[in-house]
């Protein structure tokens, strides 16, 4: 397979068009269009519906970008180390991060990639909000789940997914009845969680008894008796393989991505890969277990 070709077909599609993927790139539109109908005629597939006005992925077409663009974007990372052979980082690195991670691992983080790099200086701001990496001069955001951006390029290095655990004393609720929860929202009203248990998915009737404002003091009301929680397997994995915990299911559709994400129209510089490497240093699989490891 052409990887140029690839690459201009990622490119389109993640700007919705050849106009405006060409003026990005300052590459001709003409020769992009003759990149990708070149990679469709390779493979056999149409990958994008052209209308008269709007460009959009077909089925295989959404599939190949959401397989490959990853693997181009770690394809750079691996060059652009490799290029920059033995020199070592040096400078200023910002860092925009989630709170939950930023709490959980990122202080052990950034504390090793400082004392691996001495000349480095590591600038990290914890906040939730979608950050202008350009305007607010961040060379690296970390974000959960985060929203497709034309202006940005990275990968997922960390996967994690809510479970549903409670104490051992607590059993799941006979026909018509519930059982208390402890919840990161208001509290006081009965709710239906959704989850897919050892037999199948299941609806699993709660009322919410303890409202807490972070997974720590809901995994420490749960291993006190107080209710079942949904909480991150990375958090709970040793209480449920200890006994502490018991497991009753995954949350359905909760499932969870930590993106390492750059401005596309940046160069890669070496210390955003030096950091990106520590990331995969850190999880090399990104499985919950590993943070869980990590944690610990």
């Amino acid at each position: 397979m052409d990887l140029l070709a690839l690459a201009d077909f990622n490119l389109v599609a993640r700007h919705g068009g050849f106009g405006k993927a060409a003026r990005t790139a300052g590459r001709p539109k003409a020769t992009l269009s003759r990149r990708v109908a070149d990679l469709e005629a390779s493979l056999g597939l149409r990958l994008f519906e052209r209308g008269t006005r709007d460009l959009k992925l077909t089925e295989e077409g959404r599939a190949l970008f959401e397989r490959t663009t990853q693997l181009l974007t770690e394809l750079e990372e691996t060059t652009t180390a490799i290029a920059l052979g033995g020199q070592s980082p040096r400078g200023r690195l910002r860092i925009s991060a989630p709170l939950m991670f930023s709490q959980a691992a990122l202080g052990k983080l950034a504390a090793g990639f400082v004392l691996k790099y001495p000349e480095m200086r590591v600038e990290i701001v914890v906040e939730d909000r979608a950050v202008d990496m350009i305007e607010e001069a961040y060379d690296l955001v970390i974000r959960v789940n985060p929203q497709p951006d034309v202006n940005l390029v990275g990968r997922a290095f960390l996967r994690d997914r809510q479970v549903v655990v409670a104490a051992p004393a607590l059993a799941w609720p006979e026909r018509d009845n519930t059982v208390p929860s402890v919840v990161r929202s208001l509290v006081g009203r009965p709710d239906i969680w959704n989850v897919v248990t050892a037999s199948g998915p299941a609806k699993l009737a709660t009322t919410q008894v303890l409202g807490m404002s972070s997974n720590t003091m809901l995994r420490d009301a749960v291993l006190m008796g107080a209710g079942v929680a949904r909480l991150p397997l990375s958090l709970v994995s040793k209480d449920i393989a200890s006994g502490r915990l018991n497991y009753w299911g995954d949350v359905e559709g909760a499932e969870t991505a930590l993106w390492a994400l750059y401005p596309t129209r940046r160069l890669l510089s070496i210390r955003v890969s030096a950091f990106l490497d520590c990331l995969k240093q850190a999880f090399p699989q990104g499985t919950p277990e590993e943070l869980a490891a990590y944690l610990s």
